[in-house]
């Protein structure tokens, strides 16, 4: 790999509601050379996501120290949410943003997984381009069941057992999943209406397990009393997020439902913003200095403090 490579990495940790976990868990991953770029909580779906960058190997600690961090202070027995989930660190995806490929960030996850199984007993399945398994490429087959039914299954089920370490899971931090994968945009619509049943069908149409859009995952759930289609675009390339919009438009006419504002989790590539698009000025405040991966890696976010 370049030794000039920036590698983003994006861990999803299964805690929402209190601010100073999360902010102990940020703070727990300042590592020289890697830059904070963007971090959340999300009190609906009970999660936060942080965005990291730099060169390999600090990315690599960082994100370890994180899911140590998480481990220390999030317990899934006690824990739940809309979201869902097989650990406190959750979901670790290396994501290649110069100098580096898919295949340089499969290994990184390969690394950091091992790291994370040996520092802190936490066992790991890899998905996405790191997957050690065909059937494990896709998250939603990982994360089956959640922690409580993933928990039971590596009793029964030799095939759901972890790629590292278990093959029981960590008693209250669970499993991460720790993955390699291209750009991906988190994108949330609420419906003015709190109706769940017509956010569920328009997800269903929408999706691409179910013929709708190509790259483009969904649920409809219900968010802090709003019904929303919450969604994963895996291949904004393929389909522009403006194409995304207007057939979420099409399916809420379709189901007798009106749409509100919208949400990012995380930030978007700079090919992926598109000035004065409807499906930006549906998103309150959004900030292209703050929201765009590429001008937020020249103006960073200062490190938390524990």
């Amino acid at each position: 790999m370049n030794s000039e490579a920036i590698i983003e990495c994006v861990p999803n940790f299964s805690e929402g509601t209190d601010s100073i976990k999360v902010s102990r868990i940020v703070a727990a991953m300042q590592v020289d050379g890697v830059r904070l770029l963007d971090w959340s909580l999300d009190t609906a779906h009970n999660r936060s996501v942080v965005t990291i960058a730099g060169p390999a190997e600090a990315v690599i600690e960082s994100a370890v120290r994180g899911a140590g961090k998480a481990a220390d202070l999030i317990n899934l027995t006690k824990q739940n949410g809309v979201h869902p989930r097989i650990g406190s660190a959750d979901v670790i995806p290396f994501i290649p943003v110069s100098k580096a490929s898919l295949a340089d960030c499969a290994l990184l996850a390969r690394q950091a997984g091992l790291q994370i199984w040996r520092r802190y007993g936490i066992p790991v399945y890899f998905y996405g381009a790191a997957a050690a398994r065909p059937d494990r490429q896709q998250l939603e087959d990982v994360r089956r069941g959640q922690f409580e039914g993933l928990r039971d299954a590596v009793h029964k089920d030799a095939s759901r057992r972890p790629d590292i370490g278990g093959p029981e899971l960590h008693e209250t931090a669970g499993a991460s999943a720790v993955g390699a994968r291209s750009f991906l945009i988190a994108y949330n619509v609420h419906l003015r209406q709190p109706d769940v049943t017509a956010a569920r069908a328009i997800a269903r149409d929408i999706r691409a397990s179910n013929g709708g859009l190509y790259g483009v995952k969904a649920l409809g759930v219900l968010a802090n009393g709003r019904a929303q289609v919450t969604m994963n675009i895996t291949d904004y390339q393929t389909v522009p997020m403006a194409k995304v919009y207007a057939r979420i438009q099409e399916l809420a006419h379709r189901h007798g439902a009106e749409l509100d504002d919208s949400e990012l989790i995380g930030l978007i590539p700079q090919a992926a913003y598109e000035q004065g698009a409807e499906w930006i000025t549906r998103i309150p405040n959004f900030d292209p200095a703050e929201k765009v991966i590429e001008r937020r890696l020249e103006k960073p976010l200062n490190w938390l403090t524990a």
